[in-house]
């Protein structure tokens, strides 16, 4: 363009710098790989995507922070910078793989990257994405994969926590916030709940498939979440009254009680103690 021409838009603001040394159109600056391509190009290589970038770029909707992650080698002396996170960790060329044409570290080991050093609820609701849909060998396959870069991490930071979130997991859940619930379950000291459990009429049809269900008690758990529940409260409604009349009782979830979880809790617990084990 010509250093006339980039000043001009600099002072326009038809170009933008989001760190000293690259320029981009203000119009893609909302761009994840917009950004992801300027964040390398400003650390240099060798580096890599990691963490809630490289997840993100793998499809993995559950991770929301909006700073660019990059992954640089110990020798490397690389400041952060705002929205810009710098790491240091040792990879190989192996561990790195090009996505939308960048450097991105591996599916597997951003996930266990994440799961060590990541917001807890967060990794596990991408962990349980990113098994979501896979075929059971799939998911076998994936969750060793996982557990291998987890064992050989360096830092042996996070890897206990790391273990219990990839043992958890089922990739059942329909939604992040469904896996934010069964994690705050096993943290309070219930049972595991069945995730995505199919009540079926006397000649085997599916009647309803229950976000989680605890069987043998007859307890489930649905979540409401506003986008698919939105003018459904009558239809809800007469469903629990449905399910009442089978035995069942049904505790809904909003997207505030994932915040404040005492209000359901307090709900599960008095559901357990009117139940025992059939």
């Amino acid at each position: 363009m010509g250093r006339r021409r980039v000043l001009e838009g600099l002072a326009t603001g038809v170009l933008v710098q989001p760190w000293r040394g690259v320029v981009v159109h203000a119009a893609d600056l909302l761009k994840l790989t917009t950004r992801a391509q300027a964040a390398l190009l400003v650390v240099g290589q060798p580096s890599a995507l990691s963490g809630a970038t490289a997840l993100a770029l793998h499809g993995i909707s559950a991770v929301g922070d909006t700073s660019i992650h990059v992954t640089v080698p110990h020798s490397r002396r690389i400041k952060s910078k705002p929205g810009l996170s710098v790491h240091q960790a040792g990879f190989q060329a192996s561990d790195v793989i090009e996505l939308e044409g960048l450097a991105t570290f591996s599916l597997d080991l951003a996930l266990a990257d994440f799961l060590c050093d990541g917001d807890k609820r967060t990794a596990f609701a991408a962990l349980d994405e990113a098994m979501h849909g896979l075929l059971p060998d799939h998911v076998r396959a994936l969750r060793a994969n996982v557990r291998d870069r987890i064992v050989d991490r360096r830092d042996r930071r996070g890897i206990h926590r790391a273990l219990m979130l990839l043992d958890l997991a089922t990739g059942k859940a329909d939604s992040p916030p469904e896996s934010v619930i069964r994690l705050i379950v096993a943290e309070a000291g219930f049972p595991l709940p069945e995730a995505q459990y199919e009540i079926t009429t006397i000649d085997g049809r599916t009647l309803y498939v229950l976000d989680m269900a605890w069987p043998s008690r007859r307890i489930a758990l649905e979540y409401d979440g506003f986008a698919s529940h939105e003018g459904r409260q009558d239809y809800d409604s007469e469903r629990d009254a449905r399910m009442a009349g089978r035995g069942w009782i049904t505790i809904r979830v909003s997207a505030a009680d994932l915040r404040d979880p005492q209000r359901f809790l307090a709900e599960l617990s008095r559901a357990f103690e009117r139940r025992t084990v059939a």
